[in-house]
Parts: structure tokens; sequence; C-alpha cells
């Protein structure tokens, strides 16, 4: 108050939640989303079912489509869900660990917050942490390079416990070799990988068994007329984003025809100008066409005539996937081909009995494809997902050379040496190390708790193998021994690891500092609270 005044700080939608429930909504929220996803962590996690509000289903163990479905409101749920995403778009897998560091360290911030341990302390703690686990995790890791075995034991490691298990030997040999196929060396002899140029297509058809890896680009699209050739040798293509149609203006224009010779003649101009589109393709020397937009049937007419196979409504990201392995340039319209951007391939050609087309022997010959069939839209789906994240663990393991034992051995490694090295430090960062070190006991819990054992039991033996110098112990979740993992081949590679750790001590050190949030809301929202 002011004078007998009041003083408007903030205006009528914005909510604020201050001091120790700001924290407290936070910290519910991660914990919250961790417990969603942590039942589908390891091979005998379970999936979950998400159906859209239009009634489209989605039924995956991948925990990034799961947070992704979810559709969280909360200001930290949606950290969390791009703490995931990050995970899932650097390395390729591991978001659900990811998630359960995230949900592990605000829990324990929440028992040391109760404790009045301050949150700038607790949150260099969690940073001295990190780097000491970054460092243990470096020491840790095993080196190996052009290694196939080790890339195969990467991939089934990483697509065990998803749908494509049945099939998976058959799956991680396409995976690796698709991979190696597609990987260079640089300058520094260590090899570089575009996840683009290995392409990934899916049909409703045969069994899963039936995948094939294949030479080239695959683009589900068949020619624009059965007449055009179903096979092109020594294709020259050009690729163009604009429809080859009769352009429309840009502005509301009314032509006044007043006789039937005026109707006649523009007609015949409309057909001249859909005649030298393929006019001039022809003269270019192009005998194939992908379009990302529509072909006038005029058009379609006049390519058939001249024997060019054309391809209509191909999407913008498979045009420019497209484009790149052959070499070609996309260009407006027909006009604006030159030499220099019309692209090249050994041979398109239709697959037999599905709606796919391939292009083999592209210029850029280090594009390959994998082609993944099933029974159900859902079911591909969810393959789909299983084999991205088998390519982007092999390609983080070539590209690194490096890799950690899986089955929770290298979680109870760091656990215990972070443990170890908190009893160096003074103070109260002493006891927020701890906690950080603590978080490494949610994957050994959560991988006995989905197996169906006691996660107590399973923790004690962990530790107490690894105390006895077995630092590769970890738990078979099939007979709940503890084994050496590395002689079991669980392999995974350390890029994984090392993402979800910093990527959720990052994050829960942001949030564990948050002691005001001020929520702006809409109308609808301010409706829906009255």
């Amino acid at each position: 108050m002011l004078a007998g005044q009041p003083i408007v700080i903030l205006r009528d939608n914005v909510e604020r939640v201050g001091g120790s429930e700001a924290q407290k909504s936070n910290i519910m929220a991660a914990k919250a989303i961790a417990e969603a996803v942590r039942t589908t962590l390891g091979p005998r996690g379970m999936d979950k079912m998400l159906v859209a509000p239009g009634g489209d289903v989605v039924i995956t163990n991948d925990g990034v489509t799961i947070l992704h479905e979810m559709k969280v409101e909360h200001p930290t749920g949606k950290l969390i869900i791009e703490v995931a995403e990050t995970q899932d778009e650097e390395v390729g897998d591991g978001t659900t660990t990811a998630t359960i560091f995230m949900g592990a360290l605000m829990a324990e911030a929440e028992a040391m917050l109760e404790k009045k341990i301050h949150s700038t302390i607790i949150a260099n703690g969690y940073t001295l942490g990190m780097n000491k686990a970054l460092e243990i995790l470096e020491q840790q890791s095993i080196t190996a390079t052009d290694d196939r075995e080790m890339l195969r034991k990467v991939a089934l490691t990483s697509v065990t416990g998803k749908t494509i298990e049945d099939v998976k030997d058959k799956i991680v040999d396409i995976v690796v070799d698709a991979v190696t196929a597609v990987a260079r060396k640089n300058e520094d002899g260590k090899y570089e990988i575009d996840e683009d140029d290995v392409v990934i297509k899916t049909m409703i058809g045969d069994q899963m068994s039936d995948a094939e890896f294949l030479d080239g680009f695959l683009i589900d699209k068949t020619r624009v007329q059965y007449g055009m050739p179903k096979v092109v040798e020594g294709a020259r293509i050009a690729c163009l984003s604009q429809a080859l149609e009769a352009a429309k203006t840009q502005t509301k224009a009314k032509i006044k025809i007043t006789s039937s010779e005026q109707m006649e003649a523009f007609n015949e101009k409309e057909q001249e100008t859909l005649r030298e589109f393929a006019d001039t393709l022809k003269a270019k020397g192009v005998n194939a066409v992908f379009c990302q937009k529509g072909i006038a049937d005029a058009v379609q007419y006049h390519l058939l005539k001249h024997g060019i196979f054309a391809i209509q409504d191909v999407p913008e990201k498979d045009l420019k996937r497209m484009a790149r392995a052959v070499g070609a340039t996309i260009v407006n319209k027909p006009e604006d081909i030159t030499e220099e951007t019309i692209g090249e391939a050994e041979k398109i050609a239709e697959m037999k009995d599905i709606v796919i087309t391939q292009i083999t022997g592209c210029k850029n010959k280090n594009t390959v494809s994998i082609l993944l069939k099933g029974t159900s839209q859902v079911f591909v789906d969810e393959l789909e997902r299983g084999v991205y994240d088998g390519i982007r663990v092999v390609m983080d393991a070539l590209e690194d050379g490096k890799f950690v034992v899986g089955g929770a051995a290298i979680d109870t490694e760091l656990m215990l040496q972070l443990q170890a090295f908190a009893a160096t430090q003074e103070g109260r960062t002493q006891l927020a190390i701890e906690a950080f070190a603590r978080i490494f006991e949610a994957i050994p819990n959560t991988l006995a708790e989905n197996s169906g054992y006691d996660p107590i039991d399973k923790v004690v033996a962990l530790k107490a193998a690894h105390a006895a110098g077995n630092n590769h112990a970890g738990l078979d979740v099939y007979t709940g021994e503890i084994i050496d993992m590395y002689e079991a081949g669980v392999i995974e590679p350390m890029r994984v690891k090392k993402q979800a750790i910093m990527s959720s001590a990052e994050t829960a050190s942001l949030i564990i500092r948050v002691d005001d949030m001020m929520l702006s809301k809409n109308a609808q929202q301010m409706s829906r609270g009255m």
C-alpha cells in the first residue's frame, strides 16, 4: 500500500508459488514422471499403452516416446521431458535411465532440504559428484576399435527386451551391417557417421523376420502413371519443390472471356505451359523426377510420352535425404535445372508387390536402407523405434570406441567409488555427494523389481561382489544370479551413460535452486480454476 493505494506487481492471470512450496512442487513432479517410466527399464521391463484423444494407440517401452505422449503440463515435468529428448537426440538410448536419475536426484534433494541443507550446497555437491562420476566412468571404460563382435553386443543389449527380441539376432546383424557400411574414417583416423545415411522404412505385411538390409535409398511411393518405365537404368534425377501444375496468381484476379475462341485460346495456352514442363525436363536430359508437390494430369501424360519416371507428393524430409543420396540439388521449377543440380544413380526400380521404390548405385555411396515388416501399424512403429535405438548406440560405440558393462555393473561401481570420494570431502557438501552416489542404486533396484526379485538382496549381493574386486559384476535378470556382465556380453556405449549422468545432474542442480515460480494462465485455465 502507498498512501492508501494498492501497488499491483503481478497481473491477475499470474499465479505465484514460492519458497518450500515451489521446491516441493518441483520435486513431486520429477518423482512422479520417473515413477511413470521406471517399470519399463531392462529386458524384463513392462510396456505402456498410451491412448490419444482421437483414439490412436501407442504401445511402447521407449522412455522418450512415453514421456512425449504423456502431454505433461507441469513446468518441471516439461524440463525432465527435455532431458529425455536431448538424451535421445544426442545418443539415441538411455532415456529411461536419465529420467530415473532425475527422479532419484530430486528425491535425495527432498530429504536434504528437510534436514535444512541449503539448495546451493546440494547443487554444488551434485556438480562435484557428476564430475567425479564422469572420471570414474572413463577409468572403467573398455576400449575396442573395429571390433564387430563388440558392436553386435552393444546392439543386442539395446534391443533386448523390445518388440524385436524374437528376431534380435537377425536385426542386430542388419543394424551392424548398416552402420559399418556408412562409417568413414576422418583424417585423425576416427569414424564419422551421419545417421541420415541409414534410412529406415516400414511396411505392414509379412513377418518381422522378413526384415531386409538394402543398398541405396528407399521411398514409400511409386510412379504416378503405370505406363511409365518401372525400371530406370543410369538415372538422371531432378528434385523439385514446387508443383508441376499451372501457376496460380498471388492475388485475386478475374479473367473475362466473352467468346468460345478466347476460351479455346486460354486452354491451349495452359496446355502449352504444362507441356513445356515435360519438354524442359526432357531437354535437360532428365529421366526421373521426384516432386515434393503434385504433378498435373497433363504433365504426367507428357512425361509418360517422353519415357520419364515420376513420383509426386514426396515428403520434404524424404526428398532432402534422397537428394543428398543421389547428389542432386532441390530446385523450384524445371527451368532452374542445370547439370550441377541433377542427381545420379545406377538404377531406380519399384520393389515387387509393395508400394516402395528403391534407388541403388547412388552418387553418395554411403546410403543404405533397412526395410522392416510387421502385422500391424502399432507393431511396426515399435519395431522402428527399437531398430533406431540399435542404430544409434552402434554409431556411438563405433565413433567413440569406448564401452561400459551393463546389468547395473557400472552403476554399482559408480555408487561405491563415489561414496569413497564423498568421505574425502569436508562439510555438508559431503552429504550431497553421498546422496549423488545413492542415485546409482536406483538402477539395480529397478532392474531387480522389474524382474521379480527382492531389490535389497540383489543390491547387497552386487555391493559384495564389487567390494571383492569384480567390477564387472551385474544382475542377470533372467536367473537372478550375480554374474560377470562382460563375459555375458551385456555391453553399452560409454556415451549413453555419460550423457544420462550429465543431463540429469545439471538439470537437477538447476531445478533445486528454484524457490519461486510465476505461472501465467490463459483465460481458459483461469475459468477451470474458478
